[in-house]
């Protein structure tokens, strides 16, 4: 079952939402004031992201909370569902249950891994589900109770959610769910709730990347194999150089510029020769 992710809504215009938040905190006019002004067109819709991203790349969070996203997840397997809700604050979840829904005709939507499909075993996979499938629909039969019956649904059977975010969450989903070293199917959604608040509002997507991003961390933070690994790793520095930079540092260690560094420095061209 494929898998489907739309923004169904959201803050009416977080850019003024932030923008009034962070003016609300940084000035001495009330929140009132700073409104009118943008009502009257004082202050202009890039003024309002300018002061936006100065005060993102100060780290002030608080304000990205007063910001929302309503989004629709479909098609995703219970195996992403555990990993997702995991994610507790700034975030609601409505998931559809297999306590009230009934598959029907001994049937349910399920998710292959390509993993399994490489390997040549997507055909035992689905007969294996199909069974299940079949046993499931005698227990519904035999009068079990639906919510008894799901005892017997894999992991792999399909769910769907209903979710309202705040940004601040959505911006630590995709720090820790981009990353290469996530789950396959957890990467996917978060690439499409990515897109999809990209897609509307530009100047809050670009900051929604994994968490080595330049609009983020800057550099990995996992272990250094898995550095070594990462398809991207090489365009970000792995946080041991970055110790080890400022371990040099303190020890005084590094090495001083010395007359030719400077002279260098005067050239008109400083391009190594």
């Amino acid at each position: 079952m494929a898998i489907q992710v739309k923004l169904l809504d959201h803050t009416r215009d977080p850019i003024r939402t932030l923008y009034v938040a962070y003016r609300t905190a940084y000035s001495s006019l009330t929140p009132m004031q700073i409104d009118r002004r943008i009502e009257d067109g004082r202050i202009s819709r890039e003024k309002m992201a300018a002061f936006i991203d100065k005060r993102l790349e100060t780290g002030h969070a608080s304000p990205l909370e007063q910001v929302w996203f309503e989004i629709g997840i479909s098609g995703v397997s219970r195996a992403f569902s555990h990993q997702f809700v995991r994610h507790r604050i700034g975030i609601s979840f409505e998931q559809q249950s297999q306590r009230y829904v009934k598959f029907k005709d001994a049937k349910f939507p399920f998710t292959v891994p390509k993993s399994v499909e490489r390997a040549g075993m997507a055909g035992k996979m689905e007969a294996a589900f199909a069974q299940l499938g079949s046993l499931y629909q005698e227990l519904l039969d035999a009068g079990v109770p639906a919510e008894d019956a799901r005892f017997l649904l894999p992991n792999a059977a399909s769910t769907n959610f209903k979710i309202v975010v705040n940004f601040q969450e959505l911006l630590h989903i995709c720090d820790l769910r981009l990353c290469t070293r996530a789950q396959w199917e957890f990467r996917r959604v978060a690439s499409m709730m990515r897109a999809e608040v990209h897609r509307r509002f530009p100047e809050l997507g670009k900051y929604l990347q994994p968490k080595c991003g330049e609009l983020r961390a800057g550099y990995c933070d996992e272990d250094y194999e898995a550095w070594e690994a990462c398809p991207i790793g090489r365009k970000r520095p792995h946080k041991r150089d970055l110790f080890t930079l400022f371990d040099s540092y303190r020890k005084g260690e590094l090495i001083p510029l010395d007359d030719a560094d400077f002279k260098l420095i005067e050239r008109e061209e400083t391009a190594v020769p």
